[in-house]
């Protein structure tokens, strides 16, 4: 198991997993990409292929992570992979990320439409984009939706390690 840096434990909490004890995130933290970097791989298909059915049958499972804490993929995850890697189930999932999987549920229609209606460039750009940002949360749990989510409601306190690992490097540090 390996110890969350500052950066990664705000990023998390960024998410939405504010309330989850940190050495379920230190065991469960490189899994939690696991849903984003799985829907980025099978948007890229279905982009790469021009094709509205792959994204539209992908809203399915975006709609469903945004109406539940815990994502489609997760299940993967919980029930699957990590009886081989003998760790934790995954937290519930927050706010924020739901809100990430409602915003990817649009994008996906909005997408699945410009192919469906001949607009191939504007669906590649589409399409490209939103692979782009599932891969950097899948890659480095830096998740544009989640601040968008927390520009809207407020982002989450920051804890005594992130404070002071901000004074060490001279940001917002007040003595």
């Amino acid at each position: 198991m390996k110890a969350l840096s500052p950066t990664i434990k705000r990023r998390l909490d960024i998410q939405g997993f504010t309330e989850v004890n940190r050495v379920v995130l230190e065991e469960t933290a490189p899994w939690l990409r696991f849903a984003y970097g799985f829907c980025a791989v099978l948007t890229s298909v279905g982009v790469a292929l021009a094709s509205p059915a792959i994204l539209l049958g992908l809203t399915f499972f975006s709609a469903w992570g945004a109406a539940s804490a815990v994502h489609p993929f997760d299940h993967i995850y919980n029930y699957g992979i990590r009886r081989f890697t003998g760790t934790g189930p995954l937290p519930k999932r927050g706010g924020p990320g739901r809100f990430a999987c409602g915003l990817g549920t649009v994008w996906l229609l909005v997408t699945a439409w410009a192919f469906y209606g001949g607009f191939m460039l504007t669906g590649y750009i589409l399409g490209a984009l939103l692979v782009l940002v599932a891969g950097l949360v899948s890659t480095t749990h830096f998740c544009i939706p989640s601040l968008i989510y927390r520009a809207i409601f407020g982002m989450p306190p920051k804890t005594g390690e992130d404070k002071s690992m901000m004074c060490k490097t001279g940001i917002l540090c007040h003595r």
